[in-house]
């Protein structure tokens, strides 16, 4: 007998067309195995398609699962894209770094990569501030006389990272010598964001932060998004692993 479960995913699917394995789970809150198991059920009743990463309506067309224009939202789906550029972008960021700064990383997956970057560093001295879990969970793996500062808050399961008020008081407190962040898109309007409380830390980061440098994959330029982080100007410096369009390259030095 099928589960109320397996009738709601039918129907979510339905209505979206498409919907990743990481989206279902968080919707139904239901473990890997489970959503897993649901999901070759009703592909085996023929109600979904399996396509791939995720599965699709039977009303949708493959051509168009998933949109290509669309990037995912969770960080498990976004963390494996790009990942020659993301380990490109991060060496030419590491290049900024001086021994004994106090950096601000932000939780995008791509600024992830210069964190992993980080943990062979040979400085004598750095100190990290972050809202990213997995910043956090791997500082085992860091240097141990390198010091890190957690910012607590809301959790955000779509960006795994610390949110909201309390994060945004306890930036408040510190000094920051330079910020490094990223965001969905780079448009001559700026740098953009899809969630409202991750734009509003960074947008203080920036002005608490003596230097900032975007980080920012290629297959963004001219993407927008929701939310406009900041505009081009407010960073010292833009690094990519191709070369800027014209509009971000007076920022990019």
């Amino acid at each position: 007998m099928k589960s109320l479960r397996t009738f709601e995913i039918v129907e979510y699917v339905e209505k979206r067309k498409f919907c990743s394995i990481a989206e279902l789970m968080e919707k139904f809150r239901v473990s890997p195995a489970t959503i897993h198991r649901d999901i070759s059920a009703l592909v085996s009743a023929g109600q979904l398609r399996k396509v791939h990463g995720g599965v699709a309506s039977l009303t949708s067309s493959q051509a168009a699962v998933p949109p290509k224009d669309i990037l995912p939202s969770h960080y498990r789906e976004r963390m494996n894209l790009d990942m020659p550029a993301k380990k490109a972008i991060a060496e030419q960021a590491f290049r900024e770094i001086r021994d004994g700064d106090i950096v601000f990383l932000d939780s995008s997956t791509t600024v992830y990569f210069l964190a992993k970057r980080l943990q062979s560093a040979a400085f004598a001295n750095l100190t990290i501030i972050t809202n990213s879990v997995l910043i956090i969970q791997e500082f085992t793996n860091f240097p141990p006389h390198f010091f890190l500062v957690a910012l607590g808050g809301n959790y955000d399961v779509q960006l795994n990272a610390f949110l909201g008020q309390a994060a945004l008081r306890e930036a408040e407190r510190l000094k920051l010598d330079k910020s490094f962040i990223s965001g969905i898109g780079l448009t001559e309007n700026g740098v953009f964001s899809r969630h409202e409380n991750h734009t509003f830390l960074l947008q203080r980061i920036l002005e608490l932060s003596r230097k900032n440098f975007l980080l920012i994959g290629s297959s963004k330029f001219g993407r927008a998004g929701l939310f406009s982080i900041a505009p081009l100007s407010s960073f010292d410096k833009i690094i990519s692993d191709k070369e800027l369009p014209p509009y971000a390259r007076p920022a990019a030095r």
